[in-house]
């Protein structure tokens, strides 16, 4: 029998540890509850849970897990719809980006994403909706759009359309230069330092271009790797 999301809740909270749940919540800051599960067992039981489901029902479940606002539940929502080929993936994609808006912490910003790269890969064309979260006046959306993208610093031999999606997304990573905010320079700098593994020319023409109106740690980071 398919899991509900009442047993994946109740699953989650039977493996509390509240002193742990503490130190969690002083280093996250956002106000939701902990329960303190390391991350690799939520992930081993959201995979578990995806093996029992077919699409509609991860999609339903990762709704709910993610309406309960707990810290563990809202990552097992992300690692449920966490995976490279999805066939009719178009709910999940609209389930990730509707969870774009809530974002108020990296570390469950940064799960969502990873299950949101795989979408985009598989359709970019949904990097027009994307684009659309960097001129959001809340900035966790603005860090998402870099966040997101992450898969294309990271290909070997880029096709053409590979390459203008590139330039596309170091458009934004401009624009964002004189963002002072620091989760934006930190995610430029995420996006550049990535990048320049695999597209150092690219990286270096961006930091004579831009690297000038970036904060001096990500003009550091960017260039760890050059």
């Amino acid at each position: 029998m398919a899991i509900t999301h009442e047993a994946a809740i109740a699953a989650l909270i039977a493996l509390e540890d509240r002193a742990r749940a503490r130190d969690m919540a002083a280093y996250h800051k956002a106000p939701r509850r902990y329960l303190g599960i390391r991350v690799p067992v939520v992930t081993d039981l959201a995979r578990g849970w995806r093996a029992e489901l077919d699409v509609p029902g991860r999609v339903a479940l990762a709704d709910a897990l993610w309406r309960t606002d707990i810290h563990e539940a809202r990552i097992a929502a992300a690692k449920l719809l966490t995976q490279a080929r999805i066939r009719d993936d178009g709910p999940v994609w609209e389930t990730i980006a509707g969870w774009v808006p809530e974002f108020d912490a990296w570390a469950i910003a940064d799960h969502a994403c990873d299950a949101g790269g795989r979408r985009l890969v598989a359709d970019p064309a949904r990097l027009d909706t994307v684009e659309t979260w960097t001129r959001s006046p809340h900035m966790w959306s603005r860090r998402a759009a870099l966040v997101v993208t992450l898969p294309w610093t990271r290909q070997n031999h880029p096709s053409p359309g590979d390459l203008a999606i590139r330039s596309r997304v170091l458009g934004w990573a401009a624009a964002y230069a004189d963002d002072r905010d620091w989760f934006i320079q930190k995610a430029v700098a995420w996006w550049l330092r990535d990048l320049s593994r695999h597209d150092r020319a690219r990286v270096r023409a961006f930091l004579d271009e831009h690297g000038a109106r970036l904060k001096a740690f990500a003009r550091r980071e960017a260039g760890k790797y050059l």
